[in-house]
């Protein structure tokens, strides 16, 4: 497996050196973009998404075709609050929606369907009749603020001037008006992983790629292979795989681009037969859409709500 890996990026890279990149559109007809649609979209993506930035990255590793501030998009310090496993254990098997089944190699959509509670919400709610202000109880105004008439109890202020009228106070008794912040304790504090999702252009597939850099609840590293524990056990050991980062250094994980341009052609027909005009601006949210069936539990920003539909096939 790693032997096949490595013989197919070396190959990878070989086609990405003698070939030029695209420049002519073919979103509708194969679901890839371009290099400027790849920046445009990436513009959209940091604009109305203030979490996402545009980065340079190693100087080493820049792309020529890309411009030097343009190299690839981030967002970082995404909370990952729980591990999928807990998660597919609360939703029942067969909800899965294909997206792409081409080559039986399908893309699911994993979410499923919640299972059943059987807490009555109703015991929980408090009953109105408690809330209710007794009649042999109303309440009673105060003259002095509501404009009530016995204005000879209000005090003169001008009899206070007199020395006899004085109180001498102890210091000592004077309470602070101080508050005093108190360092919370450690077992209150929830401790999650966070992640630093990165997408660069891949030349070869002439679409977005994702990387997953994680960290653990100390913020160290987490070993790249742990990182599948926050994947989705469909894909986890199928289109995720460690690879080097095409800007920075060291092993990530990587959503594998191979299919990227088949799965999200699918998706833009659907929308089409919906009547909705794919643009290619908000080509990253529907990216990034289908990107969370294979990382559910990250909750990285997007904004758009697109309606996929539904398909049986």
């Amino acid at each position: 497996m790693v032997l096949s890996q490595k013989l197919h990026e070396a190959f990878k890279g070989t086609v990405e050196r003698i070939t030029a990149p695209r420049t002519v559109s073919a979103l509708k007809e194969k679901g890839v973009l371009s290099i400027t649609e790849f920046i445009v979209a990436g513009d959209n993506l940091v604009s109305k998404c203030p979490t996402w930035s545009w980065e340079s990255g190693e100087q080493s590793k820049m792309k020529s075709y890309l411009p030097p501030e343009k190299q690839f998009l981030i967002t970082r310090n995404v909370p990952c609050l729980r591990r999928v496993a807990s998660l597919e254990e609360e939703y029942e098997v067969g909800g899965e929606v294909l997206i792409d089944n081409e080559d039986n190699d399908g893309w699911l959509a994993t979410h499923g369907n919640p299972k059943e509670n059987n807490c009555d919400e109703d015991d929980n709610l408090p009953s109105m009749e408690i809330l209710e202000i007794s009649n042999k109880n109303p309440i009673q105004s105060i003259p002095s603020y509501f404009g009530g008439e016995e204005e000879e109890d209000i005090p003169d202020m001008a009899e206070y001037d007199e020395p006899d009228n004085l109180i001498e106070m102890d210091p000592a008794t004077l309470r602070s008006t101080y508050l005093v912040a108190q360092e919370p304790d450690d077992d209150n504090i929830l401790r999650t992983r966070t992640y630093d999702i990165s997408i660069t252009y891949d030349k070869y597939y002439q679409t977005p790629r994702v990387w997953l850099t994680g960290y653990d609840e100390s913020r160290m590293l987490l070993q790249p292979e742990l990182v599948l524990e926050d994947v989705s056990q469909d894909h986890a050991h199928k289109t995720v795989t460690i690879e080097d980062h095409h800007h920075l250094p060291g092993k990530h994980a990587s959503v594998h681009p191979c299919r990227h341009g088949a799965v999200m052609k699918k998706i833009i027909d659907i929308l089409m037969l919906h009547g909705v005009e794919p643009e290619v601006d908000k080509y990253l949210f529907l990216f990034l859409k289908f990107v969370a069936s294979v990382i559910p539990t990250i909750e990285y920003d997007y904004t758009l709500d697109f309606d996929l539909g539904r398909s049986s096939n």
